[in-house]
């Protein structure tokens, strides 16, 4: 038995949901890249391992060093958590078409300095920050606690080398960098206004 073609609104519907989960053409995603790390995919790729190993147990659990982790500690995780990812979606929104995960900006990308691009240079990263520190609370694991140092340590790497190339294409981008935070406040890491 053959299947039978489909027809045509089936077709748009496949189309249409093959748009939402492939990334845009525009972000510069390639094989090449993936090889050479040619638009800062390196960086991306660590992230990306970091933020989907936090679905990892807590390790060492806190119940094997013999006492329960403290239940204000775990809701203050949990609220955390919520409000990183509030953040994050507050950020997705204010980038819009000029939201790409590569350090590199997109060819013609405006420089957006508003809403939650003027509490810091980098609220999405700052986000992932929080949501992170959530976990690590949420949890009571030192595993999770090292995701969150290594988390600091990529985004910073991969802000600094987006901020070398968005003040390549931006001439205004030194003004805002003076005036504004990097990912949080007064961290050198995280925030090298004075540095």
């Amino acid at each position: 038995m053959t299947p039978s073609p489909k027809s045509p609104p089936d077709q748009a519907l496949t189309s249409r949901a093959r748009s939402l989960f492939a990334p845009p053409r525009s972000w510069g995603l390639s094989w090449g890249g993936w090889r050479d790390n040619r638009r800062g995919e390196w960086w991306l790729l660590a992230q990306v391992v970091l933020i989907l190993a936090h679905a990892l147990p807590p390790w060492p659990a806190p119940a094997s060093w013999g006492f329960a982790w403290p239940l204000p500690l775990a809701i203050s995780g949990v609220v955390l958590l919520l409000v990183g990812l509030g953040l994050a979606l507050q950020a997705f929104v204010r980038l819009g078409p000029n939201l790409t995960p590569l350090p590199d900006p997109m060819a013609g990308a405006a420089l957006v300095t508003s809403g939650a691009y003027a509490r810091c240079r980098h609220p999405l990263y700052q986000a992932v920050l929080l949501c992170s520190l959530g976990v690590t609370l949420a949890l009571g694991s030192l595993l999770h606690l090292a995701l969150l140092a290594a988390l600091c340590g990529v985004l910073g790497g991969k802000a600094r080398r987006e901020e070398r190339a968005l003040a390549a294409v931006h001439p205004d981008y030194a003004a805002y960098r003076a005036r504004t935070p990097a990912i949080i406040p007064r961290l050198p890491w995280l925030d090298w206004r004075v540095l």
